[in-house]
């Protein structure tokens, strides 16, 4: 891997470990193993290094998202929902870092990647899924009492919440294994076929 990628990484974890504003670039080299001035080279400073990391990890994955549900056009919502849960735990088992700078970055207070998620990141996803919830509402065939924009919510929490998660519930539930399998199969059981509650 050459120096430059592997800066992108390094700063990626710094940034899941110590937070965006607070990660300086003499964190990033010390975690890259190279010197400040390497990354003042490949970057220039500490901002470009961050455009970078987004424009070169972030939005790659979040674009698979995307791509992935514009290239369901003729599925069933049952299927579009599928997956959406099997695309995303595929996406954060390949990128560890992805649930916990989610937290961090996005949901936290003050986190540095709100802004970026809500104007650049998730609006076309967004749009997409609650359109088809809807439809699917109008035409029938999904309870009309769901709120599409809270079902999206659903998802996001069926998913990378508990994914972001497993470090508690792995000690809460320590004689038993969890993994993102665990939480993938959850969420399919839980669209599909609900609590199935006895009256």
């Amino acid at each position: 891997m050459d120096r430059r990628a592997l800066a992108l990484d390094a700063a990626l974890q710094c940034y899941v470990d110590r937070g965006i504003a607070a990660t300086t670039l003499r964190d990033i080299a010390g975690e890259a193993g190279v010197t400040p001035a390497a990354l003042h080279y490949y970057f220039e400073d500490a901002a470009g290094l961050r455009e970078a990391v987004i424009a070169e990890r972030l939005m790659p994955v979040f674009e698979q998202v995307r791509d992935g549900l514009i290239g369901l056009p003729d599925a069933s919502l049952g299927q579009v929902l599928e997956g959406f849960v099997n695309h995303l735990c595929a996406l954060v088992e390949a990128h560890p870092w992805l649930s916990a700078l989610w937290i961090r970055e996005v949901v936290s207070e003050g986190g540095s990647l709100r802004g970026l998620l809500v104007d650049r990141m998730a609006p076309e996803i967004t749009r997409i899924l609650t359109a088809r919830i809807a439809a699917e509402q109008r035409a029938g065939r999904l309870n009309a009492d769901l709120d599409p924009r809270l079902l999206m919510v659903s998802l996001v929490g069926l998913t990378l919440f508990p994914v972001a998660g497993l470090p508690i519930w792995r000690q809460l539930f320590a004689d038993q294994p969890l993994d993102v399998e665990h939480i993938r199969t959850h969420a399919l059981a839980l669209l599909q076929r609900g609590l199935e509650l006895a009256e």
